[in-house]
């Protein structure tokens, strides 16, 4: 038992900086349409060229994993169904004021959900994250790319967001640890600080 209690955490740290390695080359820049402009490549490659994105979809899975129960499905997937609507409402062309703030204010408010150790009610914490996910759709859709196939770039950048939403959630299972919930509630600090960054044009 010592040994299995032992090598748990040992994985889920050893996912997440899996995980957190795959998405790092792609951080530099932020909502920039970059890779080929073919589709499904191209989407999976998009929501990993913002830091502000990454943190965010980082953060959804992070708070899923520290709410436990269903919020640790539920919002992984509130969240790229609301954003793949969003993105089309972005290819539509239709009027979303505040993009730019609402995606920072999505790092904000999700890493303080995570830093504060706040449990709302299950569909508090749904809608909060559906929101948020419009605003990340919405720039996705703007941002695409004239020679992309619409399907297959959203069918991308879903699935790179499921890989987000993994990481925070492999990072927040070590909530189970005295250790792991100081550590995961560190990183929603340090979250909550880089959309602060962003909200105030540090980043």
């Amino acid at each position: 038992m010592t040994i299995l209690h032992k090598t748990k955490p040992r994985a889920a740290t050893l996912l997440a900086f899996a995980l957190i390695l795959l998405v790092l080359p792609s951080t530099a820049g932020a909502h920039t349409a970059t890779g080929a402009a073919g589709g499904f490549f191209s989407g999976f490659q998009h929501p990993l060229t913002g830091l502000d994105h990454i943190v965010a979809m980082v953060a959804v899975g992070l708070w899923g994993a520290f709410l436990g129960g269903r919020a640790m499905w539920m919002l992984p997937v509130i969240f790229p169904v609301v954003m793949a609507m969003g993105g089309a409402m972005g290819v539509l062309a239709l009027p979303l004021p505040g993009v730019e703030t609402g995606i920072a204010l999505s790092g904000v408010v999700l890493g303080a959900m995570v830093a504060l150790a706040a449990r709302p009610p299950l569909w508090v914490s749904a809608v909060l994250v559906g929101i948020f996910a419009i605003f990340h759709g919405y720039a996705h859709g703007t941002e695409l790319p004239e020679a992309a196939d619409a399907m297959t770039f959203a069918v991308g950048f879903v699935i790179s967001t499921g890989l987000l939403h993994l990481a925070g959630i492999a990072f927040g299972l070590l909530v189970k640890w005295p250790w792991g919930r100081i550590a995961v509630r560190s990183g929603g600090v340090a979250v909550a600080l880089v959309g602060f960054g962003f909200l105030v044009g540090w980043l």
